[in-house]
């Protein structure tokens, strides 16, 4: 019987799974570039076929790609498809792919309770939406601001009023992982009882954007020796129209980020930041692990088919050091056959913290000229 079932899961692997990833960032942005080299490094650790999209930060770009992608002849399409609900753009995308016979999975940010109320869940209303997978962003939140709100108590970085003030450079407005990001900054601030928000804008996850926010920020509100910021870039932004001042970051002001890029985790190494968060990078290669999976037979159902689960990390230099030796650019360094339940029957459910991912991946002997490219 052990025979057969090899047999059958060997035929199976031999039909390569289809996935298509459209990819809301731009192709030349950290982040989401090498969201799609860790995607990328996955499919071919599981014998998955990967075709990658990116919709450059235009959301209705997101749409065309979904058409062109269901309007191929059914042999020319994908078997599934990695799609996320940034900008609000998922409801949409499930109704464009609803009737292709493309399996749907969303990943990074599921519909908010209002979206939810007209998608129905997974499975039911949108039969082949079969799932999504989410950090859990209020983490990324909560843990930056509640460092960096230690660090400048720590440097007494208090205001005439004895309180510390915050300036807040949020991602955007309706991207659920955004909003669940600023919810856990808000919650440390609550907690810290000696905070004081200032003044809270949006800059779009835009490294200029933020840096023209900031100098009318830091005019309007000169006692605000701390700024939280909803991703690395915004928080560079930041820092650089701080640095025009003739500020210092890390010493005038004191900033937070969340992602891994190189830039951030020097960064952070250094003392610029004072507070970074990431990790979550990884959900998309996650996600094609649950898919992986679900193709051969083995659902995740009984986990449930809408997760959340801690991924963010909070990054001291030990842990930046681990993340650069143990992954290299674009997570080339992970069997991700480890992490599944086809090849590992006796696992009872998924673990996708980033201390698993760092303890199964071996460590890196090379040195890698393209650090930038770590996400």
């Amino acid at each position: 019987m052990g025979a057969l079932v090899g047999a059958a899961l060997v035929a199976a692997e031999a039909r390569a799974q289809r996935v298509a990833f459209i990819n809301p960032g731009k192709v030349d942005e950290f982040y989401w570039s090498g969201v799609s080299r860790c995607m990328q490094s996955a499919a071919q650790s599981l014998g998955q076929t990967l075709e990658v999209h990116y919709a450059e930060r235009e959301h209705l770009r997101v749409f065309q790609i979904a058409r062109a992608i269901v309007a191929r002849p059914p042999g020319l399409r994908p078997e599934y498809v990695v799609i996320t609900n940034d900008y609000g753009t998922g409801p949409e995308l499930l109704n464009i792919f609803e009737g292709s016979d493309i399996r749907v999975f969303m990943a990074y940010s599921k519909p908010t309770v209002e979206e939810l109320a007209r998608t129905g869940t997974p499975r039911r209303k949108h039969r082949l939406w079969i799932g999504s997978l989410e950090p859990r962003a209020q983490d990324a939140g909560y843990l930056t601001a509640r460092a960096l709100i230690a660090q400048a108590r720590a440097a007494q970085a208090q205001g005439p009023d004895g309180k510390l003030h915050l300036l807040v450079i949020a991602g955007d407005r309706s991207t659920p992982s955004s909003i669940a990001r600023n919810e856990g900054m808000r919650q440390a601030v609550r907690e810290a009882g000696d905070v004081v928000i200032d003044q809270e804008v949006y800059a779009a996850w835009s490294r200029e954007k933020a840096a023209e926010q900031a100098e009318v920020l830091y005019q309007r509100h000169p006692h605000a020796r701390l700024v939280w910021a909803g991703n690395d870039l915004m928080a560079f932004g930041a820092m650089s129209a701080l640095e025009r001042r003739g500020g210092v970051p890390g010493r005038t002001v004191f900033f937070s980020g969340i992602n891994t890029s190189a830039e951030a985790l020097q960064a952070k190494e250094s003392g610029r930041l004072a507070a970074l968060a990431g990790g979550h990078f990884i959900t998309g290669a996650w996600s094609l692990v649950m898919i992986y999976d679900h193709y051969l037979g083995h659902d995740f159902v009984r986990e449930g088919l809408m997760q959340e689960r801690p991924m963010f990390a909070l990054f001291d230099a030990k842990l930046a050091q681990a993340l650069r030796a143990r992954l290299g650019p674009g997570c080339d360094h992970v069997d991700f056959k480890r992490f599944s339940k086809t090849h590992n029957p006796g696992l009872r459910g998924y673990d996708f913290s980033m201390e698993r991912l760092l303890k199964d991946a071996p460590r890196s002997t090379e040195r890698h000229a393209d650090e930038r490219a770590l996400p």
